[in-house]
């Protein structure tokens, strides 16, 4: 597991998903430098622009794992999710210099808390964080732009049950759009890190492909972009300020005090039962949402849309976007706004750069004034 024997490990547990794990990769280079390897544990749970099906996905959706413990299995780059299911992480453990490993909710929080206690007696790791970027981890669960609360609250719970010490690390207050900054701010302590630039420029190859807002917006506030950005489908504007490219220490247990689905799930031994406790407490799941959005995707006929329109729906977008205040928003928002496919937001995200390579103010899309 351990290539490096004389180096110390160190286990980061990415908290809700995809861009939690490069967000982890970010965090591991500026506190702990290429001195020492990380394990990084993380939901298979990507957007449906990468994978059609609802949900997360478990080890019987890859060929090509490789066993770590009885209940954990690594995600090398040769691993393939068997299709229609679509995954992030064989590329990410290509691009990344770290092992990932497959953080699976299947069997609930005690699934997730099983295989948290093999890795700490297998890897014996130096440090434990449990990151979350943005904060919804911190979520009471009655928020009105509260969207993904379930990831965050199974790893929330998991980490509480297991006898080892875990630091819970809350990098770019705010910027997932669910928790503003300002009410997050009285929750946070002690300020750990300030991501830099060139911290950021680390995983920039790598957020050229990644669907996350939020660790793009982590990303770019580290390399000085500030304003507003309008991300998701429905346009959440999302300020982009000094405190975007922070890293806070937060108290587990007053986390998991304030968590009322963390508390609920915490016992949970079935995806579906702490699902239900997510409907119970939160009024929704995000993965009923997911499965209602994918099935209206499968009634839109695939076009392939003529670049002179999109560059002047553009256009209209931007202008619109200009009246709200915005100043940035992500490719995704933009895919979104423009009502094309997620299956085309790549090919849309290089007809932009080229045809106005000013406005790419990695990773992120400048509203131009």
């Amino acid at each position: 597991m351990n290539p490096y024997p004389e180096r110390m490990m160190r286990l980061i547990v990415a908290a809700g998903g995809g861009g939690d794990a490069v967000a982890a990769a970010m965090l591991h280079a500026a506190l702990y430098g290429d001195e020492d390897q990380a394990v990084i544990l993380t939901y298979a749970w990507d957007r449906l622009l990468v994978d059609p099906l609802p949900g997360p996905r478990g080890a019987d959706s890859f060929t090509g794992l490789e066993p770590v413990t009885q209940s954990v299995w690594s995600v090398p780059a040769e691993a393939q999710p068997i299709a229609p299911a679509g995954s992030t992480l064989p590329r990410l453990a290509a691009e990344l210099p770290h092992t990932l490993a497959l953080l699976d909710p299947h069997h609930g929080a005690e699934g997730i808390t099983r295989q948290l206690e093999e890795l700490v007696s297998h890897l014996a790791p130096a440090s434990i964080d449990l990151l979350d970027v943005g904060g919804d981890i911190l979520a009471q669960g009655d928020e009105p732009a509260l969207k993904s609360p379930l990831a965050d609250a199974l790893t929330l719970a998991a980490c509480c049950r297991i006898k080892a010490p875990i630091r819970l690390l809350v990098a770019g207050p705010g910027l997932d759009g669910e928790i503003s900054a300002d009410a997050l701010r009285p929750l946070l302590g002690p300020l750990v890190h300030t991501f830099t630039a060139k911290e950021a420029e680390a995983v920039g190859s790598i957020l050229e492909w990644h669907p996350s807002e939020a660790t793009a917006m982590l990303a770019a506030t580290a390399r000085g972009a500030r304003g507003i950005c309008e991300v998701r489908d429905a346009g959440l504007p999302v300020p982009l300020t000094d405190e975007g490219p922070t890293v806070h220490e937060v108290d587990l247990d007053d986390a998991v005090s304030r968590n009322s689905l963390a508390r609920a799930v915490m016992t949970t031994a079935t995806l579906d039962e702490a699902e239900a406790y997510s409907r119970e407490i939160c009024g929704f799941s995000e993965i009923d949402y997911e499965r209602n959005k994918a099935a209206w995707l499968t009634t839109r006929p695939p076009t392939k849309p003529d670049p002179d329109d999109v560059l002047s729906r553009l256009d209209q977008f931007q202008s619109e976007a200009r009246t709200r205040g915005v100043t940035h928003t992500t490719f995704r928002r933009i895919t979104e706004a423009l009502n094309l496919g997620g299956s085309q937001r790549d090919e849309l995200r290089r007809l932009l750069i080229h045809s106005r390579p000013g406005q790419y103010d990695a990773p992120l899309w400048s509203i131009e004034a």
